[in-house]
């Protein structure tokens, strides 16, 4: 039986997504996702937007949304819902820059992720949510 994306609890549709993009977008969503939930244990894992032109994305919580885990064919994409309020000293945000509220960062082939800045960015994040 296939695993889809599109059932069962967050966990598992992103699980099952990771596993259906079997190559290095699948590889890098699964290493956010460790360094997300590393960073903030309590954030919680849902699944948003899905419709029938669009299965869906992992959105990972904490007194609102800290971040989105978008694939593309080029680029994995993590969208910060406040991004715009966080100090990104280390330059992570590479995307999405124009904007007065989203920011993101785009993860490309080959590319590491600085797991340390990826961490702080979260904490800060969740700080930020759970003032408001």
């Amino acid at each position: 039986m296939k695993t889809s994306a599109s059932a069962g609890p967050a966990p598992a549709r992103i699980d099952a997504k990771i596993a259906e993009l079997g190559d290095w977008r699948g590889e890098t969503l699964a290493k956010v996702r460790a360094i997300v939930l590393g960073a903030a244990p309590e954030i919680v894992e849902e699944w948003k937007w899905a419709k029938a032109t669009s299965p869906g994305v992992p959105v990972w919580s904490r007194g609102g949304i800290v971040c989105t885990g978008e694939t593309y064919k080029s680029v994995v994409k993590l969208t910060f819902a406040r991004g715009a309020s966080l100090d990104d000293p280390k330059g992570l945000f590479n995307s999405s820059l124009d904007g007065n509220v989203r920011r993101a960062i785009d993860i490309r082939e080959g590319e590491k992720v600085n797991a340390a800045a990826l961490k702080a960015l979260v904490r800060a994040a969740v700080k930020l949510n759970l003032k408001s």
